[in-house]
């Protein structure tokens, strides 16, 4: 006999309780009566009507991986506990989910796209992990971009892909001039990348046809796409920007003429700050005389000089930096008497000016990426924080930086090198590398305290040259407990050179598969 209980008054029931709702007299028990309902429903439910079939994803002509690189990919795929923490991780194992991300990267490198089978784990994996999808999207190519308009829970790839896009050619004027005017943002951006990467110039008109138009945040974004190719052709949009509605935008105008050396801009930050700073002949030591500002006028608002410091700043002092680093380096050697870099930042700078002088002259010269004033500012007195050195030894050649770091690792150990060596090219140098392995083998006989090297540790793994992997696994064996060690130390040591060896032998592996013949486009 069918009951005539229906399926909300068995709803009502089972949220607030048989006590509170019992079923209706006659009924068979909740759970059944339920199950009897369920299969009801499920047996009379009509088909829907069948949707438009989705038009095909645009092309990608790249070859797929070798298989082996594919199986690989899926097991680093299956492997979603997401970015491991480095302060407490132990065992031997490699960590597979620091691995995807230089997996991705090398398969860039090789011109890859991803294969189709593993498309939806690689898009579940990027909306997981924001870190990874620059590198996730650009590799899915337009067949990701095509199935997440198929699934709501991969929309972010249609907000933030511009390496899925398929672009047209920066010299297809038609196509470009489509794609600007009706594609998502994250193609917008994309394409004034990849137009500014080929014809600077060409990108600087795209943006400035339709200028007037965007919206604030985005005209943030396309300005800061002209940070690639800067030529002193752009400094006539630059200076228009200056008197821009949005405060952030004239400020990266103004960052991006003072990156121009012979721009008006700087021209006139310059009159400004050798006003500023002069040298003190009175004394029997000449010295760096300081006069900061009294005032932020109009005219250096509108040159991007921000007049509010921030909390525990003095107003004078943050005026005085923003010129200094806005300022050519070069107007220094003539206002300084025509000293080298290297003499100017060792001089004494009276009233306790130094640290200000110093961290303005740091960030002039990264901002005009000028190497010979930070070899001059890493060697001189002024320049302690490890921030600091870590931006001036980017303006350096790869392997100058490389080795400026492995001499610091050498005299200073690794507990003051972690940021040093984050900025240094992967894999790190011959002479980086030993550095950086022969600190660790000290520390560890030292029976110094293990955890407090699980960063470097984490860096090695991911920056040491693969071939290192052979000398290191006399490093592997448990060593002799010393005096005052930690306790415990010996084993985590052991534990964590098991796991470096594991890991760079795994990072082999990997560019070995990626090396092999590629699979063509249409298969796997």
């Amino acid at each position: 006999m069918t009951s005539t209980v229906t399926w909300e008054e068995l709803v009502a029931s089972a949220l607030l309780g048989t006590d509170r709702r019992p079923p209706p007299a006659g009924a068979p028990a909740l759970l059944d009566a339920a199950a009897l309902h369920t299969v009801r429903r499920r047996a009379g439910l009509l088909p829907a009507p069948a949707g438009a079939r989705p038009a095909p994803s645009a092309p990608d002509p790249r070859p797929e991986p070798p298989l082996p690189a594919r199986h690989r990919l899926a097991q680093l795929l299956a492997d979603r506990s997401g970015p491991a923490d480095s302060g407490g991780r132990r065992g031997a194992a490699p960590d597979l989910t620091e691995l995807l991300p230089q997996w991705l990267a090398a398969a860039a490198r090789h011109g890859y796209r991803a294969p189709a089978p593993l498309l939806d784990a690689l898009l579940d994996a990027a909306r997981a992990r924001t870190d990874l999808r620059p590198q996730a999207l650009a590799f899915a190519g337009p067949r990701g971009l095509w199935l997440a308009g198929l699934n709501p829970e991969w929309r972010f790839a249609l907000r933030g892909a511009p390496g899925g896009a398929v672009l047209p050619r920066p010299t297809d004027a038609r196509s470009v001039q489509r794609l600007w005017q009706k594609g998502l943002f994250a193609e917008r951006v994309a394409l004034l990348s990849a137009v500014r990467a080929e014809a600077p110039g060409a990108g600087r008109d795209l943006l400035a046809a339709t200028w007037s138009t965007e919206r604030a945040e985005d005209r943030l974004m396309f300005l800061d796409s002209l940070r690639t190719g800067l030529t002193p052709t752009d400094e006539p949009f630059l200076e228009q920007a200056l008197a821009d509605r949005s405060r952030n935008v004239r400020a990266t105008a103004a960052e991006l003429l003072s990156a121009l050396p012979g721009s008006a801009l700087a021209g006139r930050m310059a009159e400004r700050a050798v006003t500023c700073v002069s040298l003190d002949l009175a004394e029997s030591l000449t010295r760096i005389a300081v006069e900061a500002p009294h005032e932020c006028d109009a005219a250096m608002r509108r040159d991007g000089v921000s007049s509010v410091p921030p909390a525990g700043r003095g107003e004078r002092s943050w005026w005085l930096g923003q010129l200094v680093e806005a300022t050519p380096l070069a107007v220094w050697t003539t206002r300084l008497g025509g000293r080298t870099p290297h003499e100017i930042v060792t001089l004494p700078v009276a009233d306790g000016w130094s640290e200000e002088l110093h961290a303005a002259w740091c960030r002039a010269a990264v901002r005009q990426k000028d190497a010979e004033w930070s070899r001059a500012l890493l060697a001189g007195p002024g320049t302690t924080s490890l921030a600091e050195r870590a931006r001036l030894l980017a303006t350096l050649p790869d392997e100058e930086r490389a080795r400026w770091v492995a001499e610091f690792v050498a005299g200073h150990g690794l507990s003051e090198a972690f940021q040093l060596l984050g900025v240094c090219e992967t894999p790190w140098a011959g002479p980086l590398g030993r550095a950086v392995v022969d600190a660790l083998e000290i520390a560890r006989d030292a029976g110094s305290y293990p955890w407090s090297f699980s960063g470097v540790m984490g860096l090695a793994e991911r920056c040491l040259d693969p071939a290192e992997a052979s000398r290191l696994v006399a490093l592997t064996a448990i060593p002799d407990e010393t005096e005052g060690a930690s306790p415990g130390a010996a084993g985590y040591w052991s534990e964590a050179f098991q796991r470096l060896v594991s890991t760079l032998r795994l990072r082999a592996a990997m560019e070995t598969e990626l090396a092999g013949h590629p699979s063509p486009p249409g298969t796997g």
